[in-house]
């Protein structure tokens, strides 16, 4: 049997563990794939290892942190800056880290059918592992975008906003945990009352299927995803990765 599974914390909001399941059943594949929840960084790779892992998922809080802990980290996951996938080789007395990142497929393929010639310029909310992933994925899709964040030092600040800043970026995308199981109640601190149906408003978490942020967008007219198709999609990229398909 292989062993796979996802590491961060929090991770009660986490759907890949039922996904890989229903997968695994389907395609009579003798694996399971287990949650994780670790404190410290560290504390990963001695998961990684003690479990016997053949891969893993990254999530929260440890995309970015995970970076330099690996033995090699692909090309395109070392311009992100993140990783959400990691290839565990054991050979021997040895546990080789490799490091992947399928966030910006998963993100790319989901928002494109959604996307028209309205939709020239983005704010992206947050700029943790997640953000990284999803401003990759719109420079290839030549989508200018501004990082919104509570550190002017990252971007402008949500104060900042004002309905010229959400007439200009007819898309915007959270990456933040904000508004995620179980804090269902909360929700990033944009102005509202300035989205339009002329905008596309993405959120990257997928529990609950709508959250306080996608639902008050909603009620403006915007056009509204979240994340779910992106998770299954990036699920399947490291599905590949760690099978070499």
């Amino acid at each position: 049997m292989h062993h796979y599974g996802i590491i961060g914390t929090p991770l009660g909001h986490s759907f890949s563990a039922r996904y890989f399941a229903k997968k695994f059943a389907l395609n009579q594949i003798d694996a399971d794939y287990l949650l994780y929840e670790v404190s410290q960084i560290d504390r990963v790779i001695q998961t990684i290892s003690q479990n016997k892992l053949n891969g893993c998922n990254i999530t929260i809080p440890y995309k970015e942190l995970i970076v330099d802990k690996l033995d090699f980290i692909d090309p395109i996951a070392k311009q992100i800056g993140a990783v959400n996938v990691v290839k565990v080789e054991h050979v021997e007395t040895q546990t080789i880290l490799k490091g992947y990142n399928t966030d910006w497929i998963g993100f790319q393929q989901s928002i494109a059918p959604l996307l028209d010639a309205r939709h020239t310029k983005a704010l992206i909310l947050g700029t943790g592992g997640a953000a990284k992933a999803i401003a990759y994925a719109l420079k290839l899709m030549n989508i200018p975008f501004t990082y919104v964040s509570r550190n002017p030092h990252k971007g402008i600040v949500y104060d900042a906003l004002d309905n010229k800043y959400i007439q200009e970026h007819k898309i915007i995308i959270n990456c933040t945990p904000i508004g995620m199981h179980p804090n269902e109640n909360e929700c990033p601190n944009i102005p509202y009352d300035c989205l339009t149906a002329e905008h596309l408003v993405y959120d990257c978490t997928y529990n609950p299927e709508e959250t306080l942020f996608l639902r008050k967008a909603k009620q403006k007219g915007a056009t509204i995803k979240n994340g779910l198709d992106m998770l299954y999609i990036q699920a399947d990229e490291a599905w590949k990765i760690w099978n070499k398909i």
